[in-house]
């Protein structure tokens, strides 16, 4: 599939007041069913909800350039030491290697192939999902939904052939929506899995379901050592539909969490942590025991998928919402400044020189409309900052969504 330059035009950005420069012409997560929402209404773990202004400067551009386009229900995103892309095609059970600099998509074959079009089984929501490289062994792991319950599944990737594959971890509840699918290796080598609660609210608080949790395991899947419980893979529970995980610098982890029909969540996972679904949607009702998101939005204004966390952000790619919101790390440790940069600005990153943490800013609106719906996002150079730019998925075939001419696609996106 070669790469497609069809169109360049430059728009404003109504929620940022930047310049977009469009390389390209122009599913569903859990998210209400209605079109996307027009106000930006998000609120902050500091205080209460507040409405985000435009932002005052117009200088910095972001550059959106079509990589691979005809991607049919694109989910997973996993780069590879080569510098090429693994995607997962929810639908078609079918994962691709892309090639960025070519622009050409290659269909994995072998037998781990083979096997996951026979054991997937896409239903609504689930279908082939997250995916996820193994820094320390090479290996891939992939989420799919089968016949009877999701499961975690691992391979040697070499090329674009795929060996057998073993199950890592089974069980997981699946449903024909909130299925979850996120998967990460996490900065001290274990695997995180974020999954759904599978239509029953009350299992995301049953500790013994793996619904509606964060689940941390080792890459043969027994529970990792410290697990707040040393025979569970349970790391969290009280979620309703976890898709998005990351950690920045300072080793603070982060998950992208759908509400139901009042609040998105961004939550700042600690171990052990109850993060409140049924009981509690966004800020309302947090405490008595349970944790309370960093940030929060309106599901009209969100619905976030796909997580990724750059040295100067934390970004979220929504479906409902068709955009990319931004949440910068800014300020200091003690609080002050803490809007921190625009999108493209100077980098602050999640750690001040002193080694002191600094805190989330506030949260910023990127391409709303003009791609759709947003699936994933992650960084171009992994570990990297905003200068090297970001990979980002659209899902305007999900069964959601309005395709255009070559949905959905692959681009990248550039701030300068």
């Amino acid at each position: 599939m070669s790469r497609h330059l069809l169109r360049r035009a430059s728009v404003a950005a109504p929620a940022m007041g930047l310049m977009i420069v469009l390389a390209a012409c122009g599913g569903t997560g859990g998210e209400p069913s209605a079109g996307p929402g027009t106000s930006a209404t998000s609120g902050t773990g500091g205080g209460p909800t507040a409405t985000v202004p435009p932002s005052p400067a117009a200088t910095p551009q972001v550059t959106v350039e079509t990589v691979v386009d005809d991607l049919d229900v694109p989910w997973g995103l996993a780069p590879l030491p080569d510098g090429t892309l693994l995607i997962s095609l929810r639908d078609e059970a079918r994962l691709v290697v892309v090639d960025p600099e070519a622009g050409t998509t290659t269909d994995v074959g072998g037998p781990g192939a083979e096997a996951l079009a026979t054991q997937t089984t896409p239903d609504g929501e689930g279908g082939l999902l997250g995916v996820a490289r193994d820094p320390a062994s090479g290996d891939v792991f992939v989420y799919r939904t089968g016949a009877d319950d999701n499961a975690v599944l691992r391979g040697t990737l070499e090329g674009t052939v795929l060996g057998e594959l073993t199950t890592v971890l089974d069980g997981i509840p699946r449903a024909g929506h909130h299925d979850g699918g996120g998967l990460a290796f996490g900065p001290d080598g274990f695997l995180y899995v974020g999954t759904g609660d599978a239509g029953d609210g009350e299992a995301s608080q049953d500790p013994a379901s793996l619904a509606g949790k964060i689940l941390r395991v080792t890459p043969d899947g027994e529970p990792a050592p410290a697990n707040p419980d040393p025979a569970s893979p349970v790391w969290t529970l009280g979620h309703r539909n976890v898709q998005g995980l990351g950690w920045d610098a300072a080793g603070r982890m982060f998950a992208s969490e759908f509400g139901q029909n009042t609040w998105d969540e961004l939550n700042q996972i600690e171990p052990g942590g109850d993060y409140g679904w049924p009981d509690v949607e966004g800020p309302d009702g947090a405490g008595d025991g349970t944790v309370a998101p960093v940030r929060w939005w309106s599901t009209a204004d969100a619905s976030p998928s796909g997580l990724a966390v750059t040295d100067d952000a934390v970004y979220l790619a929504g479906l409902r919402g068709e955009r990319l919101w931004r949440v910068p790390f800014g300020g200091t440790a003690s609080g002050a400044d803490e809007e921190g940069d625009e999108a493209g600005g100077p980098s602050k990153g999640a750690v001040d020189a002193d080694g002191s943490v600094r805190p989330l800013g506030e949260p910023r609106a990127l391409l709303e409309g003009e791609l759709g719906r947003l699936r994933n996002v992650a960084p171009v150079v992994p570990g990297g900052g905003d200068a090297d730019g970001l990979w980002v998925l659209t899902n305007n075939t999900d069964g959601r969504g309005s395709p255009r001419d070559g949905d959905d696609r692959l681009v990248r996106v550039t701030f300068g």
